[in-house]
């Protein structure tokens, strides 16, 4: 996919940080849009259908927080990757957007080339992922996983995860029984150019046993995680 068919949707209540955005990223020839809050962001996002969207956490109208959840519950939407600006330190931040759905986030301030190559970062996800052909449908138990379309089924009743939420599932659910380590979990789910901390996979955790169940993820403290269901001993 080259940039110039790749669509970005910038959300700031700050004019100058969109127009530093979008001068720098026009640049590199992505197709750029614009939102001043939350509620223009769920609009614009509905008519543009973007690829990306780089959103600010504290603006007015709606915050990013809630135009995030919004957006994640748009079946059209459901591929669009999402990453938040945030300033240093807001961990709170950090992680209620990681709650909402959002992919990854981006620290301010940020220089123009990092800030670029952060966003050739994310978009080489989307590209790996749009080129891989797997139309693999993994059953375990009662929990149906299908990769290509991004599927669960959990006891017959189909649940809609947010992206991270999905492929760290379909990475513990792929070897069901084996510890996965942390570095590994992050390496995989996040990349090993995106700086997440450790308790980014344990709010992804905590999501997943709220939406699968407990009894389907165990903790092996200090080292990371496993999947396992009742048809795996223990």
């Amino acid at each position: 996919m080259s940039n110039t068919s790749i669509k970005i949707l910038l959300v700031d209540d700050e004019p100058d940080i969109l127009e530093i955005l979008s001068y720098n990223l026009s640049a590199e020839g992505y197709q750029i849009s614009t939102a001043s809050n939350g509620v223009e962001a769920v609009k614009k996002a509905k008519k543009h259908l973007p690829h990306l969207i780089i959103m600010d956490v504290m603006m007015p109208e709606m915050d990013g927080i809630e135009a995030c959840e919004k957006i994640r519950i748009l079946p059209q939407l459901k591929d669009t990757i999402i990453t938040f600006l945030t300033a240093r330190g807001e961990d709170y931040s950090q992680v209620a957007g990681f709650e909402a759905g959002a992919d990854d986030y981006i620290t301010k301030p940020i220089k123009p080339k990092v800030l670029v190559s952060k966003i050739k970062s994310l978009l080489r996800r989307l590209n790996d992922e749009s080129s891989k052909v797997n139309s693999e449908v993994v059953h375990i138990g009662d929990l149906t996983i299908d990769r290509e379309a991004y599927k669960i089924i959990s006891k017959g009743v189909e649940i809609v995860l947010p992206r991270k939420e999905f492929e760290l599932l379909s990475l513990l659910a792929s070897k069901p029984g084996k510890v996965f380590k942390r570095d590994e979990i992050l390496d995989k789910v996040w990349g090993n150019e995106v700086v997440v901390g450790g308790r980014t996979i344990d709010v992804h955790i905590r999501k997943l046993r709220e939406k699968i169940g407990d009894n389907s993820f165990k903790t092996i403290k200090g080292v990371g995680y496993k999947f396992q269901s009742r048809w795996i001993k223990k």
